[in-house]
């Protein structure tokens, strides 16, 4: 009866919104909104109709995952329909910030980083850029490649550092090395990135060795709070790892950030952040994420972390929202891994391929809908009397 019930329901919202979804039945039964549906859902089974009982977009990822459910369709297309079904209002629920004092520490830290990001080389080769940088782009035209895109942030981000040649540079959370390899081959740095995960560990050393530049560029296998402090750097940069430090160590990680800078010297903090002052409250894939994808990943708002910098004893100078940009990154990346698909399985097996689809397809939808935020902070650690060696106005960035 419950089931008649549901799918009476469903039936019911598919016509009355005209939705060009297709719903095709386990026992082959098919119901639509539309003579000519765009996407299909396949249900498996009796038991995929849990997810009528309980809509939100992580039980529909786990149930995608877990092959309860199909899907045919542009990824876009399917994540903006599906959310008309499984998310009648349209709301992105509160998500209240969860300050376990027992994660975080290094252990769990590198295991988490080695969970998400020592997939395979071979897997994120597939989707990213052609340098492997796995992080929002910066897009001047909608028209930009994946390529040219991730070139334009790493100059933008070398530019705002107002990097110098001989300069020390620390790329905290450096990848497979993009950004120390662009700082050094373009702007002359010496450069010293450090990882948690062994693999990207590996790659950038052997990059390191294939381009002849162990003068200028070190990698390392290394926790930040374990650089040493005698090792002062004339900029920091950390891209896309600040989401993984955890919120109530934010103070401690703005602080280390701040011993490590010279008098004078700058960090540019690029990082995803949550949308509402309410902290980490975003799709209703959280859940799904966090199981799945990036363990113990924690969001808080903007002005908290500015509130947190500056406590620290770093001036912020600028900040930039990249939000549009990161949508648009993402979507070329979950297209290009469909694109690739056949290659993915067999790198990673069905359930991680169908695990990043809907991550970075459901992520994607979060960026464009406003329900993430992503920001490039740029701010200094002023000399004793106060001043900062930094240009007056952003003319050195677009120039």
């Amino acid at each position: 009866m419950l089931k008649e019930h549901l799918l009476k329901a469903v039936e019911t919202k598919l016509r009355r919104e005209n939705l060009p979804v297709a719903v095709r039945l386990w026992t082959g039964e098919t119901i639509a909104g539309t003579q000519s549906p765009s996407i299909e859902l396949t249900l498996k089974s009796p038991s995929a109709m849990n997810l009528f009982l309980h809509p939100n977009l992580s039980n529909l990822a786990e149930s995608y995952v877990r092959q309860e459910i199909d899907v045919r369709g542009d990824i876009r297309h399917i994540i903006r329909l599906l959310l008309k079904i499984f998310q009648g209002n349209g709301i992105a629920p509160n998500w209240s910030e969860r300050l376990n004092l027992f994660r975080h520490t290094r252990a769990s830290d590198s295991k988490a980083v080695r969970y998400h990001y020592d997939v395979s080389n071979d897997f994120y080769k597939l989707w990213l850029d052609k340098r492997r940088v796995y992080s929002c782009a910066y897009f001047k035209t909608l028209d930009d490649s994946l390529d040219l895109a991730q070139e334009q942030k790493l100059d933008h981000l070398c530019k705002k550092l107002n990097l110098q040649p001989g300069e020390r540079l620390l790329d905290i959370g450096c990848g497979w090395g993009a950004l120390i390899f662009w700082a050094a081959e373009r702007y002359g740095a010496r450069c010293v990135g450090v990882t948690l995960s062994e693999q990207q560990y590996a790659y950038v050393q052997e990059q390191i060795a294939a381009h002849g530049l162990k003068d200028r560029l070190e990698v390392r296998l290394q926790d930040y709070r374990d650089v040493p402090e005698d090792e002062q750097f004339d900029k920091v940069v950390s891209v896309g790892m600040f989401e993984h430090v955890g919120v109530h160590r934010l103070p401690a990680y703005f602080s280390k950030i701040f011993r490590l800078l010279k008098p004078g010297g700058v960090v540019m903090n690029h990082g995803i952040t949550a949308a509402s002052f309410e902290g980490d409250r975003g799709s209703s894939g959280r859940d799904f994420i966090e199981k799945y994808v990036f363990p113990d990943g924690e969001l808080t708002h903007i002005s908290r972390v500015i509130d947190i910098m500056a406590r620290q004893g770093l001036e912020v100078l600028d900040t930039e929202s990249l939000r549009r940009h990161y949508a648009q990154t993402l979507w070329r990346w979950v297209t290009g891994l469909e694109a690739h698909q056949d290659a993915a399985r067999r790198i990673v097996g069905e359930d991680k391929y169908r695990i990043w689809r809907a991550y970075l397809g459901g992520f994607a939808y979060a960026f464009e809908a406003n329900w993430d935020n992503i920001y490039q902070i740029l701010a200094a650690r002023p000399l004793p009397d106060g001043s900062i060696d930094y240009p007056l106005t952003r003319e050195h960035v677009y120039r």
